[in-house]
């Protein structure tokens, strides 16, 4: 077959789940043939887009190169993925060149669904539209935050499942914070709209969350939907379910307008033998492999399993996979466990934030209890989240230095 690479390992997606596992193989086993595929040529530190719509970091401190990040010894086949076809261990480009493996890795991330939102695109950088989901949109964030003095603020979240589910309210407070700082909150109506039942999936941290709400003096709406937005006009209409299952519609004016888009799996996941019904790469939420195909692994945004999609999650995620494709390559004994931790540094003012850890379930896992003290906000986690963080995921989840994260693994009887 001619445009035909063949390596052992295939990994598609050379974000933070694609590197990191790269990176923790050939600390493993240094012989590994692995190529990852992936058309991006800059990689970017995402969970620093909030810190940049907030004021907190200069966009370009959350970008370098790709060539400057991928492990050495990995082959980069710089195209973008189309097409899986497990029945003949192939991935297949969009160049018209194949790939086949041994064992292949998928961790291509998540779409977000900007269409999704009638007239979104039309005026997203204009018009008070913004979104700290996108690398060049976030100083836009900032921008509005700092001109606004007086008007109405709004700040939205689709339905779950989202990448980083707290970052919604996370651009919300940090905005509140700075007007709150110059004097002008009380000239400022905040409002949230969410479509999620509650303010955030795990119990426990909403009554942190619910003082900041109060001290802010927020709007607060649960199960409201955002499904248009007219830019020229700074109006954004809503959906939420009336009381007779009807499905009523409204709008609300704006002069500034923080979107969190509608998130999926990737369109060439949806369409593959990969995806479950609703289109997630369909895994064993304990061992990450795929149901259907042993010698498939997956981790990251695109899987079907319950925890939050985090790079928090990616750290525990990346050493399990990592041990499980050398099990099934005969490298390595037992299936390595994934428990579900995700983590969240829900900043709530400049200065501190809500350090949610948890596994599946909701079951609190805190890393750093001092940190947490229980479910507070504090300032020691600030410090985590603005300066530990950024250097832990450049130097360390990236070169897969597996600190403080090894897995349990199941031995064979």
């Amino acid at each position: 077959m001619q445009n035909v690479a063949r390596h052992e390992i295939v990994i598609v997606g050379a974000g933070a789940a694609g590197i990191s596992v790269a990176a923790g193989l050939l600390a493993r086993s240094h012989a590994l043939d692995i190529a990852l595929i992936d058309p991006a040529t800059t990689h970017y530190y995402q969970p620093g887009w909030t810190l940049v719509g907030g004021g907190v970091f200069r966009a370009e401190t959350t970008a370098r190169p790709m060539a400057s990040v991928l492990p050495r010894g990995v082959t980069h086949i710089a195209e973008a993925a189309i097409a899986f076809e497990p029945e003949v261990n192939t991935v297949r480009l969009a160049d018209g060149r194949a790939v086949e493996y041994r064992q292949l890795i998928v961790c291509p991330g998540i779409e977000l669904d900007w269409n999704g939102i009638e007239g979104l695109t039309e005026t997203l950088g204009r018009n008070g539209v913004t979104s700290n989901y996108r690398y060049d949109l976030a100083p836009y964030t900032w921008q509005l935050v700092q001109q606004m003095k007086r008007g109405s603020a709004v700040f939205t979240q689709p339905p779950i499942p989202i990448k980083c589910a707290g970052a919604p309210q996370k651009a919300m407070y940090l905005s509140a914070d700075h007007w709150r700082r110059m004097g002008c909150l009380k000239n400022i109506e905040i409002a949230f709209y969410s479509a999620a039942p509650a303010l955030f999936s795990v119990a426990a941290y909403i009554p942190a969350l619910m003082e900041y709400i109060q001290r802010y003096n927020v709007d607060l709406n649960l199960g409201t939907k955002l499904v248009a937005v007219d830019g020229d006009a700074k109006r954004a209409t809503f959906t939420r379910s009336a009381a007779d299952n009807t499905v009523e519609r409204f709008t609300r004016d704006f002069d500034m307008l923080h979107v969190t888009p509608p998130q999926r799996a990737p369109a060439f996941v949806r369409a593959s033998p990969l995806a479950d019904a609703v289109g997630w790469i369909d895994v064993n939420p304990d061992t990450l492999a795929h149901k259907r195909y042993a010698n498939i692994h997956a981790l990251g945004d695109a899987i079907n399993t319950t925890n939050s999609k985090t790079a928090g999650a990616v750290r525990k995620q990346a050493p399990v996979v990592a041990h499980n494709v050398l099990a099934a390559l005969g490298k390595a004994r037992g299936a390595a466990i994934y428990d579900g931790y995700g983590a969240c540094p829900l900043t709530v003012e400049r200065g501190r934030v809500v350090l949610a850890e948890f596994l599946y379930g909701g079951k609190l896992a805190p890393s750093f209890p001092l940190l947490n003290e229980g479910t507070r906000a504090t300032r020691l986690a600030w410090m985590l989240k603005t300066h530990v963080l950024p250097f832990f995921y450049w130097n360390i989840l990236l070169r897969g230095r597996e600190w403080l994260v090894k897995p349990p693994v199941n031995m064979p009887d």
